[in-house]
């Protein structure tokens, strides 16, 4: 089914895209160790599993021009499965004996070399001097085996998205949509002394420490088992404490919330995330603007955005619609496909194409055309017809945070002529996806391909910038929903006058309300801290087989 990281040899953080500006801010604290781990204070994301050795793609399209390899390298089938440590026993993803045979370190770097060259969209940039013999292990060879270009014109990597996952540890965290934690998405404001870290929003589901405890966005985290967070040095207990690793571990967090200051002990527990929250309406009938707060791309999304949007139709429906995915990092195309759908309506989507994914020139999966195109979805996946708002225009608020399938909804929308205007920050710039691979217990994701719209548009690498002057700093002093929260107030303006409203006179923000600064740069904007790269995907089913 899709896409998202793979290895907790403590790889997988780096993968996230690099950010400047508080991203960045965080990114030396990682070095410090507050951010080494991987695990979130809110729970995993959810989605689908890989595919096992065995399970690529049929292949029912044209064969690769030149046979599957090029470079001198071997086909990546015969080395697959050749393991330095194979696995014995069952697969619990396929109920099928795993496939590992006997092998060395080599057969497994042979096999990671062979895929790129065969599956990468960019393998005919990646450096001809890189040599297996250079790599101890076939992960660190994988991690040098992409481009080194980079985007016009931040610069940036071109290919920011290159990590692996342990292969078990990545089927529970995409198969259950849970892992433990305490239901709550920190944010860093400020991460460089005095840091600031803050509760960006909570889940509300009965399994949420958080909600138990009464705990909501914008609370400011103080302490860590009696540590000092503002200006404390000692990084380890701070992220035990921030990113627990098992269910039932308890920690002591001092929290400033309201004007009140508290000390409580969290357990963690095992969290089912809520991914639609905040269902509202603003104004009068005939007037109306509708809200909803967007934060995942999995399974259970579906029907919760199903009775989001039967909702919004109520009492005469909405004529407006503001989008909150400023902490949506992504996850299946066909929810997102599906939303798209029941925004714009079937008269705006009818034989329209949401997105194309486009390949590298070797066709590594030989799919047909009607196989690498994901229509606009107007059924649920139980062939239930889809209720729909039939919008010409929407409002999305955004982040850096806000990332691939979160995107191809703006990209897919734009592609058949529906206005989306973009109030926040400017978004991660991932029109890429991949098909994750398993070999030996580890699940690789390289970039295979790039999703365009139906006027052929994908290359979004620096994101989308929101509209002119509608630069919003992340308002932890409201709730989201709240039509007074910044991003919300300025998108409400926007509908009625036109324009974002004027930023403040003053360079500094209220007290204790989002940034530094009251018109910031998109960059600057605050980071949701250390989110599994798994949250920041697009997950696609894999391709029926021919007939």
């Amino acid at each position: 089914m899709g896409f998202r990281n793979t290895d907790l040899r403590p790889l997988p953080c780096r993968a996230r895209p690099p950010r400047s500006g508080a991203w960045a801010a965080a990114a030396a604290l990682l070095v410090a160790g507050l951010l080494a781990g991987c695990g979130g204070g809110g729970g995993g994301g959810g989605g689908g599993g890989g595919f096992p050795i065995g399970g690529l793609p049929p292949a029912t399209g044209n064969p690769p021009t030149d046979g599957g390899g090029s470079g001198g390298f071997a086909p990546s089938s015969e080395t697959a499965g050749l393991c330095a440590a194979p696995r014995r026993g069952i697969n619990p993803e396929t109920g099928a004996v795993y496939p590992d045979s006997a092998g060395t370190v080599d057969n497994e770097k042979t096999w990671v070399r062979s895929w790129i060259d065969e599956t990468y969209l960019w393998y005919n940039e990646v450096p001809a001097t890189l040599k297996a013999a250079d790599y101890a292990t076939p992960v660190a060879f994988f991690n040098v085996l992409k481009t080194p270009a980079t985007t016009s014109p931040s610069g940036r990597a071109k290919d920011r998205f290159h990590y692996i996952y342990d292969t078990e540890v990545y089927r529970q965290l995409s198969n259950a949509g849970i892992s433990p934690g305490y239901g709550i998405e920190f944010a860093f404001v400020r991460s460089s002394r005095p840091r600031e870290l803050r509760v960006a929003f909570t889940e509300p589901h009965s399994s949420s420490p958080a909600a138990a405890n009464g705990i909501a966005r914008g609370a400011k985290v103080l302490e860590v088992d009696g540590i000092d967070v503002v200006n404390g040095t000692n990084t380890t207990v701070i992220n035990r404490g921030l990113s627990p690793q098992a269910a039932g571990e308890k920690h002591t967090f001092k929290l400033e919330q309201d004007g009140a200051t508290r000390t409580l002990e969290l357990t963690a527990a095992n969290v089912t995330r809520t991914p639609v929250q905040n269902v509202t309406t603003i104004g009068d009938p005939g007037n109306r603007v509708g809200y909803l707060l967007f934060n995942d791309h999995i399974t259970t999304s579906e029907a919760q955005l199903v009775a989001a949007v039967n909702k919004l139709k109520e009492n005469g429906g909405i004529q407006d619609l503001v989008l909150d995915m400023r902490y949506n990092g992504g996850g299946q195309l066909n929810i997102a496909s599906r939303l798209a759908y029941m925004v714009a309506g079937p008269g705006q989507t009818a034989g329209k194409t949401f997105e194309l994914l486009s390949f590298n020139d070797k066709n590594p999966f030989r799919l047909t055309l009607a196989q690498a195109l994901t229509p606009f979805l107007g059924t649920s996946r139980l062939n239930q017809p889809l209720p729909t708002l039939g919008l010409s225009r929407v409002t999305v608020l955004t982040s850096p945070d806000t990332c691939s399938a979160s995107e191809s909804v703006i990209n897919s929308l734009r592609g058949i002529g529906v206005t989306v205007n973009l109030v926040g920050g400017t978004t991660c710039g991932k029109p890429y996806g991949f098909y994750p691979q398993d070999n030996c217990g580890t699940t690789y994701f390289a970039i295979q391909f790039k999703g365009v719209n139906q006027a052929g548009f994908g290359d979004y690498g620096d994101g989308f910038a929101p509209n002119a002057n509608c630069t919003v700093a992340d308002d932890f002093g409201h709730q989201l929903g709240d039509p007074a929260e910044a991003r919300l107030a300025a998108a409400l303006a926007l509908r009625s006058a036109g324009a974002c409203p004027v930023p403040a006179a003053s360079a500094k923000a209220a007290p204790g309300i989002g940034l530094d600064k009251a018109e910031v740069a998109p960059e600057e904007q605050p980071a949701l801290f250390n989110r599994s790269p798994l949250r920041e995907n697009r997950l696609i089913d894999p391709p029926p087989t021919a007939g």
